[in-house]
């Protein structure tokens, strides 16, 4: 049991960081969801009834956990978008300046919308979306442009164009 949660682990660590690093302003933070996360994660890892691919679950699991990180410490939230933890090798050819725009953009939109765009990054289908985020397929659409539209007057009116 503990060798294949080990396992799952390592096979899903970027999906866990990347889900809590749109939901954290601090290295700190960053280390208490990831680590709530892994938690829950352990917990619920017998009871994966196999329904979805296990992702899915996963992204579920940990936009839950943040989301609900954020709500109990959204008045203590301080703004220090300076001090992100370096611990994700992301960059795929993304020059780290553009990457950490880009999080400081996405951490600017509502927390329900965070979660549309990361699964729309991570090229999930429409339906994966729907299934992790528990709305339709339609509904995924509309709001995967709605986000972008936002996401981009964000950027732009960071960048001056």
């Amino acid at each position: 049991m503990k060798s294949d949660f080990q396992f799952f682990l390592n096979e899903h660590h970027r999906i866990i960081a990347k889900v809590c690093r749109i939901y954290t302003d601090t290295a700190e933070d960053f280390n208490d969801y990831y680590q709530e996360c892994v938690i829950q994660l352990w917990r619920s890892f017998d009871t994966f009834r196999g329904a979805s691919k296990l992702s899915t679950w996963v992204y579920r699991v940990c936009l839950n956990v943040c989301l609900s990180q954020l709500r109990s410490k959204k008045k203590n939230l301080t703004v220090a978008r300076e001090n992100l933890p370096d611990t994700i090798d992301d960059n795929d050819g993304i020059e780290e300046e553009q990457l950490t725009m880009l999080y400081t953009a996405i951490k600017a939109l509502k927390e329900s919308d965070r979660a549309i765009i990361l699964l729309y990054l991570e090229e999930r289908s429409y339906k994966e979306m729907a299934d992790i985020l528990g709305i339709t397929v339609t509904n995924v659409g509309a709001k995967v442009n709605r986000v972008k539209i936002q996401l981009k007057k964000i950027i732009d009116g960071r960048t001056g164009y």
